[in-house]
Formats: C-alpha cells, structure tokens, sequence
C-alpha cells in the first residue's frame, strides 16, 4: 500500500541535497555582511571625535576649495589626468598576455615586448616634454 508521504519526501531530500551546494555562498554572503557592519560600527566607536576646522574642510586634486565653478585650471592638470588614464588602459592590455604567458609563442612574445617598448617611448617622451612635471 502507498502512502502520501513518499513524494514529499523525496521533494524535500531532493530540494535538501540542492540546497546544500549553496551553502558556501550563504556563508560568503553572511561573512560579508558580519565583516561590513564590523567595518562600519568599529571605528564609529573607537575614533577620536574632535574634528578640526582643517579635518572637516573640503579638498580636491590639490587645490584648495573656491567659490566659482568656471575657475581655469592650469592645463597640466588635465595633462597628467589624460597621461594617467592613457597609461592606465595599455596597462589593462597587458593581463590577458600575463595570464596566457605559458602558452605564448616566441613570436607573440615579441608583439607584447614591441608593445611595452612603445609604452615605454611614450612614458619617456612625456617626461622630457615635463608633462610629468606638476610646477
């Protein structure tokens, strides 16, 4: 004689057995979120809590803080913040080589160092030019 019971039952071990190959990722996620509230709530007690006038002040990209918003910026600014973002990129090209490096060939090898010699040109020009240069 068959019961009720027996397809829930296998339901659940079933859905059970399912279940626990998530289980590192409610651990994860629950290690995270004991970690953030640790960042957040550790040093909302043990930090000093006498802001000065200096602490509290606004400053930005080495300038201090002005009232115009159309205030000119000396052009070296943008300068090293175009140079930093140009480096930045051909910097990011450079993982997919490191990662596949094992299984280069000579002759890609050779493409990649042509290319960090072109960077290099490049980060030598800038710093004869003085674009490296903040005054």
């Amino acid at each position: 004689m068959r019961t009720s019971l027996s397809l829930p039952i296998f339901v659940c071990e079933f859905m059970t057995n399912f279940l626990i190959g998530y289980l590192p990722v409610v651990i994860l996620f629950g290690i995270a979120l004991v970690l953030s509230l640790l960042f957040l709530l550790v040093p909302a007690v043990i930090a000093p809590k006498d802001p000065d006038f200096e602490k509290v002040s606004t400053y930005e990209c080495g300038f201090n803080a002005f009232d115009d918003s159309r205030m000119k910026f000396d052009v070296r600014f943008y300068l090293v913040a175009i140079l930093f973002i140009i480096f930045d990129i051909e910097v990011a090209f450079l993982f997919p080589y490191a990662v596949s490096l094992e299984s280069m060939t000579w002759g890609a090898w050779l493409i990649v160092m042509i290319f960090l010699a072109e960077l290099a040109a490049g980060l030598a020009y800038a710093w004869k030019i003085g674009a490296l240069d903040w005054e």
